[in-house]
């Protein structure tokens, strides 16, 4: 049986950052409330993507930087388990490492921050954006070329400090990241998956592990949410098979709709003036079916050549 004997002492190894904390200390009330008897406990750690600030994430590498050191601290012995924002996961994981448990997904848009203008509509030709996120640039400057995108880089805390400094017009952030840390009302509007279609996973929250560890893989099973697993797994096949990385505007969003799963993806240059858009709908009871739904739209994008874009 499942869980009947969880594992004494647990520690999750964690990104030091404000956002990242929040969501290790998340997962770590949910753990010591279904295991009073365990003791969990949180192991701190700044990553290369945390301390190389001055360059664009996907020249130095991607998002991977960001959970190199924590996969060590689980390779070593000195965690049992690490916190991840589901979009920060590559997209093949590293030998020896599963993706134990995806939990329940907060609001998956991106949102629109600016302390002078309500929308996107509102800005005027040349306004100042900052995004990190080529996805993002990409949607941004299909929208209005008109428009200066500037990198954005540091946790949410340092990005709003930007904005407030007047280093930008607007900025845009994961919508998920600004209401787990009490953000909210920074918001001026949220973005639909029409305007700008989300990153793969965003919003979602990832638990990974060693894949040798049974009694933790055990313990995390609980978290997992079943509608979220579904739709990551068809949003991450669909990246995969385009090799989808930092270096490639990609999205992909996928809900339940009716009886079934809604898979929307998109590709794109990253100056926007090539945007390939597609989408599937099916019926989806399992990982496996997830997983064929997004290999089939992938496939139906290279049929119509992606290659050149991705």
């Amino acid at each position: 049986m499942a869980n009947a004997s969880p594992p004494r002492r647990l520690i999750i190894a964690t990104r030091e950052s404000a956002l990242a904390m929040w969501q290790a200390e998340h997962i770590r009330e949910r753990l010591a409330a279904m295991y009073p008897a365990c003791e969990v406990g949180l192991l701190g750690m700044t990553t290369q993507g945390d301390q190389i600030l001055d360059q664009p994430l996907a020249d130095i590498g991607g998002k991977g930087l960001f959970i190199k050191e924590l996969e060590v601290a689980m390779a070593e012995g000195r965690a049992d388990l690490a916190v991840h924002s589901l979009k920060d996961v590559p997209m093949d994981m590293p030998e020896g490492f599963t993706l134990a448990a995806i939990g329940a997904r907060e609001d998956p848009r991106d949102a629109f921050v600016s302390n002078r203008f309500l929308d996107l509509a509102q800005l005027p030709g040349g306004a100042r954006i900052g995004t990190s996120s080529l996805r993002r640039e990409a949607q941004l400057r299909e929208r209005d070329p008109l428009l200066v995108i500037l990198p954005l880089r540091g946790n949410v805390n340092t990005r709003l400090r930007k904005l407030d400094e007047g280093q930008y017009d607007a900025i845009i952030l994961a919508a998920a990241g600004l209401k787990r840390l009490g953000f909210g009302a920074r918001i001026a509007s949220l973005l639909d998956p029409e305007e700008s279609l989300p990153a793969v996973g965003q919003g979602a929250l990832a638990l990974e592990c060693r894949a040798d560890s049974a009694d933790v893989i055990a313990a995390l099973a609980p978290l997992a949410d079943a509608e979220t697993t579904l739709a990551t797994t068809a949003e991450r096949a669909f990246s995969r098979a385009l090799s989808g990385s930092c270096h490639t505007p990609l999205a992909a969003h996928a809900v339940r709709r009716h009886d079934g799963l809604w898979l929307r993806g998109l590709l794109a240059s990253r100056d926007g003036k090539e945007v390939m858009r597609g989408e599937r709908a099916a019926a989806v009871a399992d990982a496996a079916a997830a997983e064929a739904m997004g290999l089939a739209l992938a496939n139906e994008f290279l049929a119509r050549g992606a290659a050149k874009l991705a």
